[in-house]
């Protein structure tokens, strides 16, 4: 079966489109089925629990028709099982926690219903991404998420490093995107994203939330989206869905050392590879690290015995850095890195401070 059962819920969506059957590849395919994005107030003001309407279908939509996929059908296979991350990430948010834990843990009042609206935002984008994707291909469906946060504040870190890596890897997409109207869609969502992490760092972090003439700008999406499968629980996937990301080069992911003080410009970086099967294989030649920020990049050497590296101090401590490993300055094409990416988040303090420790 390529749904699961009470994929929706009256609670969920408005009456007009509830049902107690499962609806047909042919219905999800149609994007005039269910609530409609940017018509319907699901995806911006529901409040419950509940999954809304397409967060509760629990199986990829299979193709319907056969035939050549269209042009941007593997990008946006790729983004939809992203975006399943995502949504899934605050519809834990809003069954774990309520407005009352959010106001002891020193967040303003309004934090939870802001917590709702932005998972309502990404319903909608799930429902956007799956009308993006044509009926001769398959639309991934979700599968089952850990996430490292274990109370309000850590919840709130991590929200934040999403959606700032959000601009990254949407940024890198549009590279990939073959058709203008593919291009389109991929700036509105970055619009929104972007509205989603100024909101969290004016209110929750008291912060200034510019991070500088331009959000960090990252060349190989799929390598940031790769590094997102480590909140996929292995296994759990619906045996339809595609690889993700297509293609996946499967890089070693890696994080500063336990014990590192600063993240910031200038600050010596020593990495650890945190997968025990998936370590880089370096041999004699010359290594760098290559940060990224901004729509710049500077290489650094890389000790390749310590594991260390220094963040260049030219950056500007705003927003993020992304690191990754290569075997070419510049790291020029997607095959000249190792191991990577690594996101370096830099504002505000107090965001570096609980990533360290966490």
């Amino acid at each position: 079966m390529a749904y699961g059962s009470g994929w929706c819920s009256p609670a969920a969506v408005p009456s007009s489109s509830a049902s107690s059957t499962l609806p047909a590849p042919t219905e999800l395919s149609d994007p005039s089925y269910g609530p409609i994005p940017g018509e319907s107030d699901v995806y911006t003001t529901y409040d419950g629990t509940a999954r809304p309407f397409p967060g509760n279908i629990t199986g990829a939509v299979l193709n319907t028709t056969s035939g050549a996929p269209e042009a941007d059908d593997v990008l946006f296979q790729n983004l939809l099982s992203a975006e399943w991350i995502i949504f899934s990430f605050y519809q834990q948010g809003v069954e774990r926690f309520n407005a009352s834990t959010f106001v002891e843990a020193g967040f303003p009042n309004t934090t939870y219903e802001r917590i709702q609206q932005i998972r309502d935002n990404e319903a909608g984008h799930l429902r956007i991404f799956q009308d993006q994707i044509s009926t001769a291909s398959i639309k991934p469906g979700p599968c089952q998420y850990a996430f490292p946060y274990d109370d309000p504040a850590s919840y709130l870190v991590l929200q934040t490093i999403i959606e700032i890596s959000s601009m990254a890897f949407l940024t890198g997409l549009e590279l990939q995107a073959r058709l203008g109207a593919s291009r389109a869609a991929l700036v509105a969502i970055s619009a929104t994203e972007s509205r989603h992490n100024t909101w969290s760092l004016i209110d929750n972090w008291k912060s200034v939330p510019f991070a500088g003439p331009s959000d960090t700008v990252y060349p190989y999406a799929n390598q940031i989206l790769d590094f997102t499968n480590q909140w996929v629980v292995e296994g759990s996937c619906p045996s339809q869905n595609p690889v993700y990301p297509a293609p996946r080069q499967h890089l070693p992911q890696m994080n500063p050392i336990k014990g590192t003080k600063s993240i910031l410009p200038g600050s010596e970086l020593v990495v650890s590879f945190t997968q025990s099967g998936n370590q880089p294989h370096f041999v004699e030649k010359d290594y760098y690290a290559v940060f990224f920020h901004g729509v710049n990049n500077i290489s650094v050497p890389f000790d390749t015995k310590h594991n260390s590296t220094t963040i260049p101090k030219e950056f500007e401590a705003l927003g993020i850095i992304i690191a990754v490993i290569a075997d070419a300055e510049g790291a020029t094409t997607k095959e000249s890195v190792v191991a990577g990416p690594l996101i370096l988040p830099q504002s505000p303090a107090i965001l570096s401070e609980i990533y360290l420790s966490s």
